[in-house]
């Protein structure tokens, strides 16, 4: 049977973030997302990513699975994976995790980012957020020691990961792993800069390290090996769902400690991810709390929990 043509739009959003998004790189004051929608005039299928990118008529005879090779991994494959996932479960009438053969999702407790600030700032921000279970800090500047320290006394409760964003060197890695193992941090990522990583093999260590910006899909695993314990699977680096799926699988076959995180984006970006994190360890999508207003329709926040979409937002 014939399927009927599709045809691809494409609209650049901006959501201005609650304050500002402080990281190693620089600090932003709003998430510009770029929203993919096929639709085939019954059905309509969306997915978003983080880039600026925009797209033309769609290819005749592409579908999600010749998609894969069609583009490489990237955000651009990314929107369109997310948005032929949604539209083949709005055809069918089946949900994204039936269709993918995952167990009904439920609801997971996904991290809180403290933005990388002066420690008294990074302390009050972290004296906010103490009630909630998992805390991400933000570190990758001179003083990084002082910062852990001071978000510890302010959240004397919390779990704490870490995400340096490849701000350390290997001359500072000794003294920040140690003040991290000191405020009980649980998990770092991302130390060092991709591809000048090579300290992390020889260094002792007793807190786990998370490959962030050296992960992108399966291709990156074999290069991982001896120098991280987990990976942070994000689908705007795989392309998507359906290569985050199968890279967390072969991860696992790797024994790599699985992470689902996020760019700072709407719960429309987050929705696919909430399906990807069903089986992780550490969880980090909370895109939508950062900005100063989520999508209507979208996720459902409650604590230090998110909740799986509806159907009317995604899949």
């Amino acid at each position: 049977m014939t399927q009927p043509s599709l045809t691809l739009s494409s609209t650049v959003e901006r959501w201005p973030i609650a304050g500002s998004f402080g990281i190693s790189r620089g600090v932003k004051t709003e998430a510009v997302v770029v929203v993919a929608e096929l639709a085939d005039g019954k059905a309509r299928g969306r997915g978003e990513c983080v880039p600026y990118l925009r797209y033309g008529e769609i290819e005749a005879g592409l579908d999600r699975r010749t998609l894969q090779s069609a583009m490489p991994p990237g955000a651009a494959r990314n929107a369109l994976d997310c948005a032929f996932w949604d539209l083949e479960a709005k055809r069918s009438g089946r949900p994204v995790h039936e269709l993918a053969g995952i167990a009904t999702p439920a609801a997971l407790t996904t991290a809180f980012t403290i933005s990388l600030a002066a420690p008294a700032d990074m302390a009050k921000a972290a004296a906010n957020a103490a009630s909630r279970d998992l805390l991400k800090i933000k570190l990758g500047a001179d003083g990084d020691p002082d910062r852990i320290a001071a978000v510890r006394n302010a959240a004397p409760k919390a779990t704490l990961i870490v995400d340096a964003n490849e701000g350390w060197t290997e001359g500072n890695l000794g003294s920040n792993l140690a003040a991290c193992a000191q405020a009980g941090v649980v998990l770092i990522e991302q130390p060092l800069p991709a591809g000048k990583d090579e300290a992390l093999a020889r260094i002792e260590r007793t807190i786990p390290v998370c490959a962030d910006e050296s992960m992108h899909d399966r291709a990156s695993l074999p290069a991982l090996a001896g120098k991280y314990e987990a990976v942070n699977i994000k689908l705007d680096k795989t392309g998507g769902l359906t290569e985050a799926l199968a890279t967390a699988a072969e991860a696992e076959r790797k024994k790599f400690t699985i992470m689902v995180g996020c760019m700072v984006a709407t719960s429309l970006a987050m929705a696919p991810a909430v399906l990807l994190a069903q089986t992780a360890r550490f969880v980090d999508l909370d895109g939508p709390l950062l900005l100063s207003k989520d999508r209507p329709g979208g996720l459902r926040y409650q604590g230090s929990l998110v909740y799986p979409p509806a159907a009317a937002l995604w899949g």
